[in-house]
């Protein structure tokens, strides 16, 4: 079996190669840093040369978009910009190469690191936020349409995670980045459409997001009344 993970340096996606190898899985990675397991290439997924390097992994049974990046806003939004870039359009890039093959082969699993922050609307971080909502709405699409033709798609939902993005100062219900890595494993076996983890942070997330969105609407009425 042969995986693709785009991201996986360190963090998720280290921890999901290192169990995809003990597993007996040729794995490749892409990721602007080295990886220090399996085979890999240095590229920016932001890059012109990413679709070409993708390209020359060749056909693949999975694969798992696990690169991300978030940045509190700040008077520049180019951070909020790069977080749309890599979270979501990157994401985008990458199924966009793999899925002809995959069709093709008739078979095959798409899997994205998505966010538990995907219903919430962010001050702190609106790109992230953003770009985890359409990460988890365009796979959802991509599974409606493509799990038919035998290649499913999975949004993985997850709250903090013990890695270098976790920057909050509260962060609660953090889980380690192999604890991570068990539910992906379980996702390669099961290849449900969305999974949210954990399950008590999705239910603090789901009952805020709604909230947030009303008071929102309700900041914008006060501002727009005469």
């Amino acid at each position: 079996m042969r995986a693709v993970i785009v991201g996986n340096s360190d963090g998720i996606g280290l921890a999901l190669t290192r169990r995809l190898l003990a597993d007996g899985w040729t794995v490749t990675g892409l990721s602007r840093s080295p990886a220090p397991v399996g085979s890999h290439h240095v590229v920016d997924v932001t890059s012109p040369e990413f679709s070409t390097v993708l390209a020359e992994v060749g056909e693949v049974d999975l694969c798992v978009y696990a690169a991300g990046v978030g940045e509190s806003l700040g008077e520049n939004l180019a951070g909020q910009t790069r977080a749309l870039e890599v979270n979501l359009l990157g994401a985008a890039r990458t199924f966009e190469a793999v899925v002809p093959r995959m069709l093709a082969a008739g078979r095959g699993h798409l899997i994205g690191l998505s966010s538990l922050a995907d219903t919430m609307i962010s001050a702190q971080a609106p790109g992230y936020a953003a770009s985890k909502a359409g990460l988890t709405s365009y796979l959802l699409g991509l599974d409606a349409a493509l799990r038919p033709r035998g290649v499913p798609a999975t949004a993985v939902r997850f709250g903090f995670v013990d890695t270098k993005m976790a920057k909050s100062p509260v962060t609660p219900f953090k889980i380690s980045t192999d604890r991570a890595a068990d539910v992906l494993i379980r996702c390669i076996r099961t290849r449900p459409a969305i999974v949210s983890y954990p399950r008590r942070m999705a239910a603090v997330t789901g009952t805020l997001g709604p909230l947030l969105r009303t008071a929102a609407r309700l900041r914008r009425s006060r501002s727009d009344a005469p």
